[in-house]
């Protein structure tokens, strides 16, 4: 990076007015590079070029390719943020959240008539049919069709009536009542509109107005004593009901609601948008905008974007979490519906669950992109938001200290990325020195012997030249102290924190610098701080066993004649294993240094039976 430039710039940046506004970054050939408001465009613009180093990665790219820069002073700081959305919208910058949905889209497709069929379409063609939609979610449109075509049995089979009528015999669904029988003639083409135009009123309308139409009519066709009419739409209403009762998703007090929620990955980050008109979910939008500097500046900048473009403008929003400039946001969103839209982050009951909802489907769409599974993507984006990390921790590493009696003490380094294990970077330390059991000391040593690797081996960065996104270890408050003092005599900030387990050695909270976090409440956070801590002790206490398995031989070797404590380390030494110095030969003995042909024909004879 030009250091010359970016002093030009930021002497530039001086030189605004403290007024609120819009500023647009350009690169050398005048292209808007990004658009970003300001309350204060001297105080927002200088920021960009003074502690560049300190900037995210992703900032500090943009930074870097900034040639010059504009800006436009406005009358309020919800006139920047109008103008800000009309902007980005219009020319669509590449460091600005692109909202790019990533789904075709579908239609519930009616046929021609006489005997129109409820289908799904991918798209909208000129063939004499219906169109409803169009909808961003397949699935949506899907599980739509699917409801209608059963509710109202209608026929989903290939038969083409009038001509099929009378051919044939009936298939499975008449027999399971999903269907009124076109083929057998057993209802008329009269009764048969009826039900399709009831079927698209529900599609359009939601369960609630078709279910009072129905009742009405039931009525009126049981006074009229036309008791078979009234109990075809008794059996109508009977399965609008248990589709209801099926389907988790039906919010019943809130007819028109959106569901918001972020899942961040390492280089992407997934929105999704659950849509809910007349109290039934009518899509789902779902939008992968690249690598996120901040969860609540990009919250705030989506629901901006989103809702700058949009007509139907929601009752009620579900935020899965804080949004910046949100004040400003709902002065737009009211402006912009005429009305009150409430903006809300719930906390339990069902207003919690959909969000939840959609926040295990925004973890999906991320898995889908990265090769990730969702659990694993959710479980991250639970720690990050517990831990308070601007992103997801790509690399762990967890230590844990182990020992049996005071003669072997040992400590483990175990690492998981992106959720899983990486065995093939762990590692082991023997505490070496050591006065007595003491984990606190211990823990130093191994904490310092890493990052003193880490510093002869970071050109590499591989193995110990990697530091972790974060750090855990095994234990309390205690050895927490251990680690950021550890932390900060190697001058490097990498978020830290112990983990504590229960009076039944189970996982139980982790203890930060500003104390305790409880795990009970994000299951997926949960899951993932047990199977680190618990793949961290295994690797210790692995670790202790063989050391002292291998102690037990060594003063067991030691009773043949001529082996002292000396050599019975210099042959483990060289050959690592009990069963390798079982199967040397007298001369592969005899070649350890410090041993002799004698001695080395005594070992050979102990492991022989001679």
């Amino acid at each position: 990076m030009n250091e010359k430039h970016i002093a030009a710039l930021r002497q530039k940046a001086l030189s605004l007015p403290l007024d609120p506004g819009v500023y647009l970054m350009r690169d050398k050939q005048r292209g808007i590079l990004y658009i970003g408001k300001a309350k204060s465009l001297k105080n927002r613009v200088t920021s960009y070029f003074r502690a560049v180093d300190s900037h995210s990665p992703k900032t500090y790219k943009m930074v870097s390719q900034v040639e010059d820069f504009d800006y436009i002073v406005t009358g309020s700081e919800f006139e920047a943020l109008v103008l800000e959305c009309s902007l980005i919208k219009q020319h669509t910058p590449k460091y600005n959240i692109l909202l790019k949905d990533d789904k075709g889209y579908s239609y519930v497709r009616i046929s021609p008539p006489p005997y129109s069929t409820i289908t799904e379409a991918k798209q909208k063609v000129d063939d004499g049919a219906r169109y409803i939609g169009p909808y961003t979610s397949s699935f949506v449109v899907k599980q739509t069709v699917d409801e209608a075509n059963k509710a109202f049995m209608l026929p989903t089979c290939n038969r083409k009536f009038p001509r099929d009528i009378g051919k044939g015999r009936p298939c499975l669904n008449y027999h399971l009542k999903l269907c009124s029988g076109v083929c057998r003639g057993t209802i008329s083409p009269e009764e048969y509109d009826e039900a399709l135009t009831q079927a698209v009123a529900f599609i359009e309308g939601g369960d609630r107005d078709i279910l009072d139409l129905l009742r009405q009519r039931m009525e009126a066709a049981a006074e009229e004593l036309a008791f078979e009419k009234a109990a075809r739409y008794r059996d109508r209403m009977r399965a609008i009901e248990r589709i209801g009762e099926r389907q988790r998703v039906v919010f019943s007090r809130i007819d028109s609601l959106d569901v918001i929620a972020f899942v961040q990955g390492q280089s992407e980050t997934a929105v999704v948008l659950l849509r809910f008109r007349n109290r039934r979910m009518t899509d789902k939008e779902t939008f992968l905008i690249g690598a996120t500097d901040s969860i609540p500046a990009a919250r705030g900048e989506f629901i901006s974007r989103y809702y700058h473009s949009q007509t139907d403008l929601p009752k009620t929003i579900f935020l899965d979490g804080e949004a910046d400039d949100l004040a400003l946001i709902q002065q737009m969103l009211d402006q912009k519906a005429g009305r009150r839209v409430r903006l809300h982050q719930p906390q339990r009951g069902e207003g919690a669950r959909l969000v939840e909802m959609a926040r295990l489907n925004a973890a999906e769409e991320l898995a889908r992109s990265t090769g990730r599974t969702s659990r694993e993507m959710s479980m991250l984006d639970e720690l990050t938001h517990l831990t308070g990390m601007d992103s997801p921790p790509g690399i762990i590493e967890a230590y844990d200290i182990s020992n049996i009696g005071e003669e072997i003490i040992v400590g483990s380094m175990v690492v998981f990325k992106d959720a899983r294990a990486e065995r093939r970077d762990y590692k082991r330390f023997q505490i070496k020195d050591s006065a007595g059991v003491d984990d606190y000391a211990a823990l130093k040593q191994v904490l310092s012997r890493r990052f003193n690797r880490y510093l002869t081996e970071q050109e590499s960065g591989e193995g110990f030249g990697r530091l972790p996104d974060l750090l855990l270890v095994d234990g309390g408050r205690g050895h927490l102290s251990v680690a950021l003092e550890v932390l900060d005599h190697f001058g490097l900030s990498i978020p830290v924190f112990g983990m504590v387990k229960d009076d039944r050695h189970r996982t139980r909270a982790l203890v930060g610098p500003q104390g305790e976090l409880a795990l009970n409440m994000n299951r997926g956070a949960f899951s993932l701080v047990s199977a680190i801590q618990n793949e961290a002790h295994r690797f210790a206490h692995d670790y202790a066993r063989k050391k002292h398995k291998l102690s037990s031989f060594e003063l067991a070797l030691q009773g043949v004649p001529g082996i002292g404590e000396k050599r019975a380390k210099a042959l483990f030494s060289h050959f690592k294993t009990q069963k390798a110095m079982a199967n040397a030969t007298v001369d592969q003995l005899a070649a350890v240094p410090g041993m002799t042909r004698p001695v080395a024909q005594r070992v050979w004879d102990y492991f022989n039976g001679s």
